[in-house]
This record gives structure tokens, C-alpha cells and sequence, in this order.
């Protein structure tokens, strides 16, 4: 079964990279990758627009067991893209985070409207 829904008619604006809300376009490590080297030192999330880069941001728990411990201070890169959190990982260890999700919607673009969810899971190597 194929299905095909339409929003477009909701929106006032046409639709274009400027008028629909930021995704994620990129992660390090990649969402799905069993083999991430254990002493991988960051988590990078890139955008498909310029976000504010104010310290405004939601990293959001699917479980304590499975959310990365974060060793830094996290930041943009200066492409106003790239969000990096310094993280701690542990061999064999299975992590999962959202990167906004419900009520928690701190990364925004320029324009402050919230990025759409994206949950991010990755496995360590023993």
C-alpha cells in the first residue's frame, strides 16, 4: 500500500527550505551504526539550517541507561550548522537520544522555529 498526504494547503507560505522547520542532515556518529569506535570523544549533529546558536538546546533521554554522559561544554561549530557535545562512551553500551522531542524543542533556526525530532541511536564495540 502507497500512500501520499498533503500539508502543503495548511501552510500560508510556499513551501521551501526557508518556510518548513530544520532537520537533522548529518550525525557522528551515524544513527543506526553498531561499530562506533568506544573512544569516540563527540557527538555531532548537523543541520539543514542555520540554528541559534544562543545556549539553548534539548538533548532528551529515551532512558538514563542509554544517554550518553556528556564531558564538556557543548557548542556550534562556527558553521552555525554543527552542534558537538563532548561525550564519555563505554564499550558495548547501546545509546539513544532525541534531539528535540515533545515539550523540549531548544534546537531552533535562525528563525526560531523548533528543528523536527530525530532520535539517535548508535552501539559501541566491546
Amino acid at each position: 500500500m502507497f500512500c501520499v498526504a498533503s500539508i502543503a494547503s495548511l501552510q500560508a507560505e510556499p513551501v521551501s527550505i526557508e518556510t518548513l522547520p530544520p532537520v537533522v542532515v548529518k550525525t557522528v556518529p551515524a544513527a543506526g551504526d553498531g561499530t562506533v569506535d568506544p573512544a569516540t570523544k563527540e557527538i555531532r549533529v548537523t543541520f539543514s539550517k542555520d540554528m541559534l546558536t544562543r545556549k539553548m538546546w534539548s538533548l532528551v533521554t529515551v532512558s538514563q541507561e542509554t544517554f550518553p554522559k556528556i564531558n564538556g561544554q557543548v557548542k556550534y561549530l562556527p558553521d552555525k550548522r554543527t552542534f558537538v557535545a563532548p561525550v564519555k562512551l563505554e564499550p558495548g553500551r547501546t545509546y539513544a537520544l532525541w534531539i528535540n522531542q515533545g515539550r523540549f524543542t531548544g534546537f531552533r533556526d535562525a528563525a526560531s522555529n523548533p528543528a523536527v525530532s530525530y532520535l539517535l541511536v548508535f552501539q559501541t564495540r566491546k
